[in-house]
């Protein structure tokens, strides 16, 4: 079949909307919204609206506004700040941990060496990675090594930590062998270090999202947070009937902002956005008493 659809016009996209049921009150809101939002990133947020997903009209149930839209829309663009906001926590602290138990355990420039990983392959393609992103840093400290040594080509495990991405820490993390600093680093956090490892790979999912600006609410992740294992503290605040969605991730995430930065606000910032916006967090996940866990409450 070949496309010949033609584009609409934000005014007949309003139209369009209005013939399949949705109530618009200010047309002039609704306008001003549709020439700033692209129409398909907006319909992401009124499909539980729709009465039927297999009908070609896709018609919305009685009483839908295009406000309660725009709601969510403006209330899941908040959520991705708030989440940025505590990856930012998170990623220091772990390129920190990183480096610190890998130079103290096996030398400025352990992450060189090849018999500390579990996959020669993926040694070599991680490494790739790292000479790439080291090579485009601007940072000074990075230039100041180029500058004074010769050997070995890439700085201390101090230094090339901060032009990691988080993606490329997570696989580095996820190939070391070394159980034992595996286990220093995860100790830090109180956690199993194979659920560190599932968690960094986990948010660095969740943090590309969140970058190229993708919807959190209602959205079904493809990689899952395991239950951490002899650690009730943590995993009775976990809701594993629900681990495709986000509120696993906001848990553990809360956790390790509360080790990180002890005085921070994070939880009850993700609370008050929730409450202004009104918003049906079962869509995300979230258990029905979930405001009685301890998580929420500390």
């Amino acid at each position: 079949m070949h496309f010949d659809k033609k584009p609409l016009s934000i005014d007949e996209h309003i139209k369009l909307l209005q013939d399949r049921g949705m109530l618009i009150e200010n047309l002039d809101i609704a306008r001003h919204s549709l020439s700033h939002i692209n129409y398909y990133r907006l319909s992401g947020y009124w499909l539980p609206f729709e009465e039927d997903r297999t009908s070609i009209i896709h018609k919305f149930k009685a009483g839908t506004k295009f406000e309660e839209v725009l709601n969510l829309y403006n209330f899941d663009r908040k959520l991705r700040l708030q989440v940025l906001k505590a990856v930012e926590y998170i990623e220091g602290s772990l390129r920190r941990q990183w480096a610190y138990f890998m130079a103290d355990h096996h030398g400025s420039h352990s992450y060189l060496n090849e018999y500390l990983a579990k996959n020669l392959e993926h040694f070599k393609e991680n490494l790739d990675r790292l000479k790439q992103e080291t090579k485009r840093s601007k940072e000074i400290f990075i230039k100041h090594y180029r500058d004074k040594y010769s050997s070995p080509e890439l700085p201390p495990i101090w230094s090339v930590c901060e032009v990691m991405s988080l993606g490329l820490l997570s696989r580095w993390f996820r190939n070391l062998k070394n159980n034992k600093t595996r286990k220093a680093i995860a100790k830090i956090y109180r956690l199993n270090h194979k659920f560190l490892e599932n968690f960094i790979y986990h948010l660095t999912i969740v943090r590309n999202i969140c970058a190229h600006h993708g919807r959190l609410w209602n959205r079904k992740l493809t990689v899952t947070i395991t239950s951490p294992r002899n650690l009730e503290e943590l995993s009775s605040n976990f809701n594993l009937s629900q681990k495709h969605r986000l509120y696993n991730t906001l848990v553990v995430s809360i956790w390790m902002l509360n080790i990180i930065n002890p005085n921070n606000f994070w939880s009850k910032q993700v609370l008050d956005l929730i409450d202004l916006h009104k918003i049906d967090v079962a869509k995300m996940g979230f258990p029905e008493n979930y405001r009685n866990y301890p998580i929420w409450n500390l």
